[in-house]
């Protein structure tokens, strides 16, 4: 069972009490709770659980899952678990007053229980798609689990002219009136670094942008200046490359600043998917699904991956974030680009996830 493994692996990321045990007891119509009961039992299905059941204060239960097979009935964790078959939908709907179907199954084509489903939902049950209750729920594309069709032909995607004429008016505005106000600092961390180390104040590095064309970015050395002298890796925690000042820049992303240049030069904007390095790109397009996807847009400064998950320093890392980098470019909005700027402002405040 997919769902067992699945949910064991990730019952430490639920951040709720547990929910009691399932019973047949009578709950009233009139509660404010969205009551989620699970069409199938997949990587997707325990997934999408576990980050319904992990949201604080949330309005959502989720009762348990439906099976194709009734042998698997009271299998997996004990809350929830699989409550049902497909052809008991209908008795498990009325038994736990479920408000909310949400269909995770892997062929919807061969098993998916289509004249029930419509039945409960002339009948006022939502039914709801798994990918994009996902989605919704948890800010980011489950990229392990969707197929190259579902992209396809879901909505976002869109490249709306005002919107991308807008973005880039301001990006050229905040680059520009960035770079002017920002000079003296500029000035002061300059000399900081020149009496911290030895080597040059800019560290300019080869970056994958728009399209997969590389370019250079530029940013405050952090580094000594021999770092990477036995080749490129990821940095890690408490890094003992990073210099004294360094490291104070990089708690208050300070050495990300001369990037307003690039946004000023076309080949970055504010907010975006980081860029990441070409040696990097070449693995992580063999092993993270729709990798080049984050390519068809400019690279940001700041992103919905920054200030959505921790600092990415591993292949791993960098699987989830391009989870919430795909997010951000299916939705492409100037108002989430806003909520963005303005996270990354908290951010660079409390100094969180810096390396």
């Amino acid at each position: 069972m997919n769902i067992t493994g699945n949910l064991e692996r990730q019952a430490d990321l639920a951040t709720v009490a547990p929910i009691r045990p399932l019973v047949s007891k009578p709950v009233s119509f009139l509660t404010l709770r969205r009551r989620v009961l699970i069409l199938g039992v997949g990587p997707l299905a325990g997934e999408l659980s576990q980050v319904l059941m992990s949201k604080r204060r949330s309005f959502t239960q989720v009762i348990g899952f439906l099976d194709n097979d009734a042998e698997h009935v009271g299998e997996g964790p004990a809350n929830p678990s699989i409550i049902g078959s497909y052809g008991q939908l209908s008795e498990v709907v009325r038994r736990y007053q479920i408000n909310t179907i949400v269909v995770c199954l892997e062929d919807r084509r061969a098993i998916l229980p289509v004249e029930i489903l419509l039945d409960m939902k002339v009948a006022g049950t939502q039914v709801v798609d798994g990918h994009n209750l996902f989605e919704k729920e948890s800010g980011r594309l489950s990229i392990d689990h969707i197929k190259p069709s579902a992209l396809i032909f879901s909505t976002g995607f869109q490249r709306r002219m005002g919107t991308m004429i807008a973005k880039r008016l301001m990006d050229v505005a905040l680059s520009a009136i960035g770079l002017v106000i920002l000079s003296p600092l500029f000035a002061f961390l300059a000399a900081l670094i020149k009496l911290d180390s030895p080597g040059p104040v800019f560290y300019k590095q080869t970056r994958v942008g728009l399209g997969s064309r590389p370019y250079e970015i530029w940013k405050f050395r952090s580094m000594c200046q021999d770092a990477e002298k036995n080749g490129a890796r990821w940095a890690c925690e408490n890094d003992p490359r990073v210099s004294r000042v360094g490291r104070w820049m990089r708690k208050w992303r300070l050495d990300e600043l001369p990037q307003l240049i690039n946004v000023w030069k076309c080949e970055m904007s504010i907010v975006g998917p980081r860029p990441e390095r070409p040696v990097f790109v070449d693995e992580l397009r063999k092993s993270v699904p729709y990798y080049d996807v984050r390519h068809t847009i400019r690279p940001g400064i700041t992103g919905w991956a920054q200030v959505s998950f921790r600092y990415g320093a591993s292949a791993e890392d960098s699987h989830m974030k391009l989870q919430y980098d795909l997010y951000y470019v299916k939705k492409l909005t100037l108002w989430l680009d806003l909520r963005i700027m303005g996270a990354t402002v908290i951010v660079m405040l409390f100094g969180n996830g810096a390396r």
